[in-house]
């Protein structure tokens, strides 16, 4: 499998980008990769990169989003931070990626069983984690049940879980919110942002 030149990215569309993630994901579970040849792909980026996604996810060493989509070089652009949630480096990080380079989908991929969403149940304190996990709070706030708050820590994995599914769709709303690039570019239809969820036990990736 070749990497992704100008002429096969823009022949992408954000459907087909999707479903080449589902597609690869599937891969995955198998245990099944596609034939590349990494060194090859290597040569073939030299002079540039045409990726067709750009997923945001949590810096778990479970859930490296090549891997768990089965895509080669110069295939994705890959941002990484503990709770998957956007700030303005991140937003101008996928704006480079959408409007200037190209790329026609947005993943926002949480997990199940995250430690940081854990962290944010717990109120934890540590360092600037402290100030990280405080951007995760709304996503806890942002699920109801259940309203003891004994049932509301990182024992409760159901709870820890939900709250990891919400804050993906706060982070999308907030894309949608604070980025007028990637909301116009949406409403055109040259791009489109979706949520999804990794199952670490399964390795099945649950888009939504």
């Amino acid at each position: 499998m070749k990497a992704h030149t100008k002429e096969t990215q823009a022949t992408m569309t954000p459907a087909s980008a999707l479903q080449s993630l589902k597609e690869g994901n599937e891969r995955f579970q198998n245990n099944i990769k596609a034939n590349r040849d990494l060194k090859e792909q290597v040569n073939d980026t030299s002079g540039g990169q045409y990726p067709f996604a750009t997923v945001l996810s949590c810096i778990d060493s479970r859930v490296p989003a090549e891997m768990v989509f089965d895509q080669g070089l110069g295939d994705i652009f890959s941002a990484r931070v503990a709770g998957n949630f956007v700030n303005e480096d991140i937003l101008g990080s996928m704006e480079f990626a959408c409007k200037l380079a190209g790329t026609k989908l947005i993943v926002v991929l949480g997990h199940t069983s995250c430690g940081a969403i854990k962290g944010a149940c717990d109120h934890a304190e540590l360092g600037n984690l402290t100030k990280l996990l405080e951007k995760i709070t709304p996503a806890v706030n942002g699920v109801e049940e259940p309203k003891d708050a004994s049932e509301r820590t990182s024992k409760n994995l159901t709870f820890v879980d939900e709250v990891s599914k919400k804050n993906v769709e706060l982070t999308i709303d907030r894309i949608h919110a604070e980025s007028p690039v990637l909301a116009e570019m949406e409403k055109a239809g040259e791009i489109k942002i979706v949520g999804a969820m990794y199952d670490i036990s399964t390795g099945a990736v649950h888009f939504y």
